[in-house]
């Protein structure tokens, strides 16, 4: 879908950029390390990996014997708005065994994941196990040095944020994508950006190398908007969209004969 989108009193747009809504489902595989890695070949769950760039696994078999997934991408361009158009939904268990402890798309607690680096994906520091986002370019982020990790605790960044603006490679914290007040936050892609991917933080114990999605099982299921307002308003927009839709209807009884 592609158009320019006036939105009465609430986002006046002064370049009209390509517009597209997405439905995506991020399974408990989709390893966000792994963005953009068309250069890897990811061996059978039962296989061992310790060749190369490769993600840690657990040292024998586990119960779901999951092969690690590379992230579904979408198509952007720099300065693109990302929203996520209603709150993301479902869960991911990351433990070893069906059933028991489920994650939503905000993860577990404010803090305690401490991820590094992968090649040139940078590391993840913020709750453990939520839906998060990465920018990339063209190219395969197959080498270093990886940019800077942002800090998405309490004592950084934390998750309340109206927009973030991340950098390429930067490992990004999505949530639900709206605010403890109910606003949608938004992502601005930045310069060279030509694809967004959406996936999962994890290592063993959220800790240090990224890993551990051997084990891990369930999805998160979010619909995004590129350049599209979401259309349930935030708290103060409804009140202007509310008056805007008594103006027009005051004005169409004002008109009728």
């Amino acid at each position: 879908m592609t158009a320019c989108l006036a939105v009465l009193l609430l986002a006046p747009v002064s370049v009209c950029r390509a517009a597209g809504i997405f439905d995506i489902t991020i399974d408990g595989s989709d390893a966000i390390f792994l963005a953009g890695r068309t250069d890897l070949t990811i061996p059978p769950a039962s296989d061992p990996w310790t060749t190369g760039t490769h993600l840690i696994r657990h040292d024998g078999p586990t119960p779901e014997e999951i092969q690690e997934t590379l992230p579904i991408t979408i198509s952007v361009a720099p300065g693109d708005v990302i929203r996520v158009l209603d709150p993301a939904i479902g869960g991911v268990s990351f433990y070893n065994g069906f059933g028991g402890l489920v994650f939503g798309p905000g993860g577990n607690g404010l803090s305690g994941s401490d991820l590094t680096a992968l090649d040139g994906i940078s590391g993840y520091l913020g709750p453990q196990g939520p839906l998060t986002g990465v920018f990339l370019n063209d190219a395969i982020p197959s080498s270093g040095p990886a940019p800077a990790t942002l800090d998405f605790t309490p004592g950084g960044l934390g998750t309340d944020f109206l927009s973030l603006s991340p950098e390429l490679g930067q490992v990004f914290y999505i949530g639900d994508g709206v605010t403890s007040g109910s606003v949608f936050q938004t992502f601005i892609a930045p310069a060279g950006a030509t694809r967004l991917a959406l996936g999962i933080p994890d290592g063993f114990g959220f800790v240090g190398a990224p890993g551990a999605y051997d084990d891990n099982d369930g999805d998160y299921r979010v619909r995004v908007g590129i350049n599209i307002v979401p259309a349930i308003p935030v708290p103060g927009a409804l009140f202007l969209s509310m008056i805007g839709a008594g103006l027009v209807g005051w004005l169409r009884r004002r008109t009728m004969p």
